[in-house]
């Protein structure tokens, strides 16, 4: 690929989450940065070539992709609302890989999900299916696996917070116990930015774990912690991940479509198979959860907004009233990790 400082990059996805994240960073490495919006794109700056574009519709790509040297995908159409939003999804990709391959692009790098150790649900087999779908095409495609990324902004993070901050006592369904291995997301967006220098012979899937590997119940006790409280546990597991999120609708605010599906994925374990992408990147060792957490909650905290606010007059009412949840053990300290059985917590496997 060109040097960095001759480079045009394209990100779809670029209001979401990640996307959101990554155009700052590739700005900062020197990157010409080209964006995707469905609407709104001409009031759009910040340094950026901002396109309007859908990518359900193939006749908007030729002019996204026209002159681009690598490309992220980073949509997807689970809070879309659509029953068929796996199927739209695997169309897309398909044909933003023919585009691509038509404009001369010389990669396409794919934040997935990682691979369940059982059967996937519905959102995670769409994830992993459009990855298949850019990795068969023919432009070599980079696709990087995370499970739960740690940030202000994700959706798995604020189910995470609200559930640790607002319950009085914790259910524990299930999927409490289905351990999972949480990426922060300044590890997300290196992996991200690093993925344009990875030698690419040809297309290459790698997972990328965050510093720990927690069971959700874990998770959320680390985050009461850190917040300073205890989340007493209380032994009622709810039948299936499906009735579960019917609960969850009640305690947290983020939208439901998007928890529901993934409640769904936890019916197994989400760990990834190795971490060898952070060395074949040039990347230090990922964040730890504690830290991710504590960062996503400064990032929450943040003034300016409604999340803001509401997340202040929160605080106040752990403060008052935390004392009176504690179980006799007090809070456990933040930063402690339960202690490690011998061995690597996830064993390498061969890809």
């Amino acid at each position: 690929m060109k040097h960095a400082h001759g480079r045009t990059v394209l990100v779809t996805g670029a209001t979401g989450f990640v996307g959101g994240a990554l155009v700052p960073a590739l700005l900062a490495r020197g990157e010409r940065v080209r964006a995707t919006a469905r609407r709104g794109a001409a009031a759009r700056d910040g340094g950026v070539e901002w396109v309007e574009a859908d990518l359900a519709r193939p006749a908007d790509l030729p002019r996204a992709l026209e002159g681009v040297d690598a490309a992220y995908f980073l949509v997807h159409g689970m809070a879309s609302g659509h029953d068929d939003y796996a199927e739209e999804e695997r169309r897309a990709a398909a044909a933003f890989s023919r585009a691509a391959d038509v404009a001369g692009v010389e990669r396409i790098v794919y934040l997935g999900g990682v691979a369940p150790r059982g059967r996937p649900s519905r959102h995670l087999a769409s994830r992993l299916a459009v990855g298949e779908v850019l990795r068969s095409g023919r432009v070599p495609c980079l696709e990087l696996r995370a499970s739960m990324i740690v940030g202000a902004g994700s959706a798995s993070w604020q189910v995470v917070r609200d559930l640790a901050l607002r319950l009085p006592a914790m259910l524990l369904p299930a999927w409490a116990e289905s351990r999972t291995s949480p990426v922060a997301i300044e590890d997300v967006v290196r992996a991200l930015a690093a993925a344009l220098d990875v030698p690419l012979a040809g297309s290459a899937c790698y997972d990328l774990p965050g510093g720990d590997v927690l069971a959700i119940r874990e998770i959320l006790e680390h985050v009461a912690a850190l917040r300073g409280r205890a989340l007493p546990a209380v032994r009622a597991p709810l039948p299936i991940p499906r009735v579960s999120t019917l609960w969850l609708k009640l305690v947290s605010d983020a939208d439901w479509r998007v928890v529901r599906e993934l409640v769904l994925g936890l019916s197994h374990d989400l760990l990834p198979r190795d971490g060898r992408y952070w060395t074949i990147a040039g990347l230090p060792p990922p964040l730890g959860f504690d830290e991710a957490a504590r960062r996503a909650l400064a990032g929450d905290r943040r003034p300016g907004g409604l999340r803001g606010a509401v997340t202040a007059v929160e605080e106040a009412i752990v403060a008052r009233y935390a004392p009176r949840l504690r179980d006799g053990r007090g809070s456990r300290e933040p930063g402690r990790r339960p202690a490690a059985p011998p061995g690597p917590a996830v064993p390498p496997r061969g890809r």
